[in-house]
């Protein structure tokens, strides 16, 4: 069995004493894991940090065996993360989350477009919480989880949208929220693609998103928390939003 495909590294853990196990989210089969021997040397090891993109070919004897990579790296994204804080965060919270939510070797070939397109943007401190927000928005739709915003559940109609269900994901507009307001989750214009946003505004998407990752995704993976790199980024962008 062997394959070759381009595909974005998630986690490299050592494996014995001079190779590492590679977990890769690929173009056409999905998250994948695999030895690479000598994954450990001084001249693979340095390449093969979270983000970094790779030629990989996999062989095994059957199908459903670990395997092993042979790995040719197409291009870093280490040196525009680690220049700036909120890039490096958010380059952890998106391969944190690929790893905590794929199941292994399904593929999601839009879902792999729409990461490389978001790591490709790193170092656009600008563009970039936006394009995050989006992503979010793609994998929980991807996961089975997707926020239905195109008209109001109570009313039908799609006028003055300003909230979400939090239980069926469901936009909800003004008038349709009633005596329920308070216990709904904000849906601010950006969510609908209204604009850039401004950062408070990403910031309170965020939020939402992140419920249904957390109250729903999570859940369905048997309640595992989400991974903190999550957090960490949300909180590093609201001290760039308040300031």
């Amino acid at each position: 069995m062997d394959w070759r495909d381009t595909g974005i590294l998630l986690t490299a853990r050592r494996h014995g004493e001079t190779s590492a196990i590679l977990d890769v989210f690929t173009a056409a089969h999905g998250r994948h894991a695999g030895i690479l021997r000598g994954g450990t040397s001084r001249k693979i090891a340095p390449s093969l940090q979270p983000g970094a993109q790779l030629d990989l070919s996999w062989r095994a004897r059957l199908e459903d065996h670990l395997g092993t990579y042979a790995v040719e790296p197409q291009r870093s994204r280490a040196a525009v993360a680690m220049a700036d804080p909120l890039s490096l965060s958010g380059l952890n919270a998106v391969v944190a989350l690929l790893a905590f939510c794929l199941p292994e070797r399904e593929s999601h070939p839009a879902l792999y477009a729409r990461t490389e397109q978001l790591l490709d943007l790193l170092g656009q401190t600008d563009l970039w919480p936006l394009a995050y927000l989006r992503w979010e928005m793609a994998l929980l739709d991807e996961m089975g989880f997707g926020l239905d915003l195109s008209a109001c559940a109570a009313t039908g109609g799609n006028d003055h949208l300003i909230y979400v269900s939090p239980r069926t994901g469901r936009a909800v507009s003004a008038s349709g929220a009633g005596d329920w307001a308070d216990r709904l989750l904000p849906l601010p214009p950006v969510m609908l693609g209204e604009g850039l946003g401004p950062d408070h505004e990403v910031l309170t998407a965020l939020g939402t998103t992140g419920h249904f990752l957390s109250r729903h995704l999570a859940a369905s993976l048997g309640d595992k928390p989400l991974p903190a790199a999550r957090g960490t980024f949300v909180d590093r962008f609201s001290r760039r939003a308040a300031g």
